[in-house]
């Protein structure tokens, strides 16, 4: 990773949030992390697989001393290089980065919100057959989310090489494109829009469109080539349509926040453990099973998309696909199994062979 990048990207994702570009702030500081990390592998004259392994942790300790979350960053940091797979030998390094970045940050002050979401104390299967449902809902969230970006760095991208265009021109046009957007856009989901997630956690009434604001927002900020992180807004956008969802199903609102915060993350990151350690963290013990089950079925409705175009996909989330090990998302090949295609012929076709045949009969 080039050294330069060290300043360029903070000043970057100051220059978006503070213009009012919808992104996070955990990308520069994770970036940081990772830059400092590769610029340490290379002074020590370490192999590739040892400056990986640093690189990894110093993702995690930026991610841990955003939000607070030591176990949670340091996994995230790990499970984010491919679906499906957890490398075990960077758990630990992973763990102690997290945790020093942490402790570091809360010595020098820096503020983490505590959240208090009141969750059942004995389980509860109808709440967590809610939970679960509003994890459905929040991996097809996630889909569209990670969907419009993709359109956005497409078009975007289409523009500057159908007019070749001056690079630097795109956020300009991007910058104009967001200010007739706020125009009939709440305001509100600018920047990071932290306080519309805490509104939404602390159980007010949120609007059904909040979610698709957002995503509108941060795929014009981030497609059009702006810089900044793109995990804050997976927290608005889930802890939004959460709260909103939550009502329906008779839920409080702010627990419908607190497990759709992290089922998008979860889901359009496709880091599931990561957020269920996460939730565990920020919303206490109780939360646990609901926040599980919440993450996981986010997880596998979004299927094989991501926000990181170079994840890897190091196995299918399913027995029923079958795809080459260590491809990019997005460029792999996942086919049906050959198992299932078998159950398909030799089960369901004859079994429905047979109900049109009765039926014809009668």
């Amino acid at each position: 990773m080039p050294l330069a990048t060290l300043w360029i990207k903070p000043v970057a994702a100051l220059i978006t949030l503070g213009c009012g570009g919808s992104a996070g702030k955990e990308g520069p500081c994770s970036h940081i992390g990772a830059g400092v990390a590769a610029g340490v592998g290379q002074a020590l004259r370490l192999n590739a697989e040892l400056r990986k392994r640093l690189v990894a942790c110093g993702v995690s300790a930026g991610f841990a001393s955003v939000f607070g979350t030591p176990i949670a960053g340091a996994i995230y940091g790990v499970e984010m290089l491919a679906i499906g797979r957890i490398r075990h030998d960077f758990l630990f390094p992973g763990i102690v980065a997290g945790v020093t970045a942490f402790v570091v940050s809360r010595f020098w002050g820096v503020p983490y919100p505590q959240y208090h979401i009141a969750f059942d104390a004995g389980f509860t299967e109808l709440l967590f057959l809610k939970t679960v449902l509003i994890g459905v809902l929040c991996g097809v969230a996630a889909s569209w989310f990670v969907e419009a970006l993709h359109l956005a760095r497409q078009g975007f991208g289409w523009l500057g090489r159908r007019w070749a265009l001056w690079p630097p021109l795109l956020p300009l046009l991007g910058g104009v494109l967001l200010a007739l957007l706020l125009a009939v856009l709440p305001r509100e989901y600018m920047g990071l829009s932290l306080p519309v997630m805490e509104r939404a956690l602390q159980g007010e009434a949120m609007p059904w469109l909040g979610f698709a604001f957002k995503i509108v927002l941060v795929a014009v900020t981030l497609g059009s080539g702006f810089y900044g992180g793109i995990v804050t807004p997976q927290f608005v956008i889930g802890a939004v349509l959460g709260g909103a969802l939550a009502p329906l199903l008779g839920m409080h609102a702010a627990q419908g926040a607190a497990v759709g915060l992290v089922a998008v993350v979860a889901s359009a990151s496709n880091t599931p453990v990561a957020a269920v350690l996460m939730g565990v963290e920020l919303f206490g013990g109780g939360s646990t099973l609901y926040v599980a089950g919440a993450c996981v079925s986010a997880y596998l409705m979004v299927g094989h998309r991501s926000v990181y175009p170079a994840q890897q996909l190091a196995y299918p989330k399913a027995a029923w696909f079958t795809a080459p090990a260590d491809q990019p998302v997005g460029h792999e090949k996942v086919q049906l199994s050959y198992g299932l295609l078998r159950w398909w012929r030799e089960v369901v076709l004859p079994s429905w062979r047979r109900v049109r045949e009765r039926m014809r009969r009668r």
